[in-house]
């Protein structure tokens, strides 16, 4: 590592610390030359994604384009910055776990809606609004209708085991 003061390659590490949070090591150096210490920061690279849009066209997968989504999708809700950006991290980390290096707009699209469907019902019906490109109220409503049934099934299907144990406890 090159000094950032006197420009010198002979730097030595003194202190190695790991950083879970971030996913990087930071490293305290000081120069052989000059004397003077620095702090260095070293994180595994990800291969880049890439995006393939509606129309066909790729572009590289942009972490901040998907958390500028969720905020507008969640704005005016009790949602924490920390909890959207964990959303985006999640997301991100589901894409990256595909093992592959392209994917569809409309797969990010759907993760979207599946975490934020668990997240928040509003940001959920927010981020499809404008997702699906609903062209009249009635589709509006149909999707509304769905992730209504789709909640409701879930709710009793949760329940289901707790009845099936307590007719047995009888």
């Amino acid at each position: 590592m090159r000094c950032p003061i006197c420009h010198a390659e002979d730097t030595r590490v003194i202190e190695t610390r790991a950083s879970e949070e971030q996913g990087t090591i930071r490293r305290r150096r000081e120069c052989q030359e000059c004397r003077r210490r620095f702090t260095t920061y070293e994180r595994c690279e990800d291969p880049p994604l890439y995006v393939i849009k509606k129309d066909g066209r790729r572009e590289v997968f942009n972490r901040e384009k998907l958390v500028e989504g969720l905020t507008r999708a969640c704005q005016k809700r009790p949602i924490s910055r920390e909890a959207i950006e964990q959303l985006g991290s999640d997301i991100e980390r589901a894409l990256r776990d595909t093992l592959t290096d392209e994917i569809t707009s409309s797969y990010i699209g759907d993760q979207v809606m599946q975490h934020l469907r668990d997240l928040d019902e509003v940001a959920y019906v927010r981020f499809a609004s404008v997702y699906k490109e609903f062209r009249d109220l009635g589709s509006f409503v149909q999707e509304i209708e769905r992730f209504l049934q789709r909640t409701q099934q879930e709710r009793e299907d949760a329940m289901q085991p707790r009845l099936f144990e307590s007719s047995m406890s009888d």
